[in-house]
């Protein structure tokens, strides 16, 4: 039987963090020989920002010292999973990770990658996390082609980054993804949320309101396409303390013992 050319995107990696379901096209060439994605980073170096990985480790096991066992974290933005895998093996036994994704294929790759990895304090959801629940028109990249899928904004505007294909925000080519709010999911406990989704953190965080200020989680967020004067005014708020890690913000309260581990001496 002949079949027709069909390109194979999606593939199986063996890499630092267990067996991953990898696009192997999830890479932007900047230039020749320099190139950033996550895919690519788990093809070429066999992980991805195992640093900041760790160091969200770190904040977790002081969270259950000080809080007890049933530590939850939110991954937002949790892409094909590395952190939503690194987080649930570390808390085996003791805390437990949901995990959020906005693009239907890159959901599908994570929610396999929690299961190939025995994952079960882990949960995947297809959804975008948002200010308001609801539903949001979201662009179509071509998972075919070379682009940096991470990088894909939900939103077009005059300072888009890209990620590495022209994407057509125009009505016909955007498909309704649900959209709930942090808020929405009437958590019992939070110990730390992770917030990476391309210019879109200040809605997360509107959403999530009465969580933070009921819980005071520790908040990481990533801040190369968030409007700084808003992110501090909305930190400064809640009276979080604010250290610089990265291309991230990690915001802990005052209120919580955790952030004796970052205080200089």
């Amino acid at each position: 039987m002949a079949y027709p050319p069909r390109k194979t995107a999606f593939i199986l990696a063996s890499t630092n963090h267990g067996t991953m379901i990898v696009n192997r096209f999830d890479f932007r060439e900047v230039r020749p020989g320099e190139a950033y994605g996550v895919g690519l980073m788990l093809l070429h170096n066999s992980c991805y920002e195992p640093e900041e990985a760790a160091f969200v480790s770190t904040l977790l096991d002081a969270r259950r010292r000080h809080y007890g066992d049933g530590v939850n974290v939110l991954d937002i933005g949790a892409n094909v999973g590395v952190f939503t895998i690194e987080w649930s093996k570390h808390m085996t036994g003791w805390g437990n990770v949901l995990a959020f994704e906005a693009q239907e294929r890159i959901y599908h790759a994570l929610a396999g990658n929690i299961a190939i990895n025995n994952c079960f304090n882990a949960r995947p959801f297809w959804v975008a996390v948002a200010s308001e629940s609801g539903v949001i028109g979201m662009p179509l990249p071509n998972y075919l082609e070379p682009g940096s899928f991470g990088s894909l904004e939900l939103r077009q505007g005059e300072h888009n980054l890209g990620m590495g294909q022209k994407i057509d925000y125009s009505d016909d080519n955007l498909v309704d993804v649900t959209a709930i709010t942090v808020d929405s999911l009437d958590l019992e406990r939070l110990d730390l949320m992770k917030v990476d989704v391309e210019g879109m953190e200040m809605d997360v965080l509107e959403g999530a309101r009465r969580t933070i200020d009921t819980h005071h989680p520790i908040l990481v967020i990533e801040e190369l396409k968030t409007e700084r004067g808003a992110l501090k005014d909305y930190l400064d708020s809640f009276g979080y303390t604010t250290f610089g890690a990265g291309m991230n913000v990690v915001a802990v309260h005052p209120d919580d013992p955790t952030i004796q581990i970052l205080l200089p001496g």
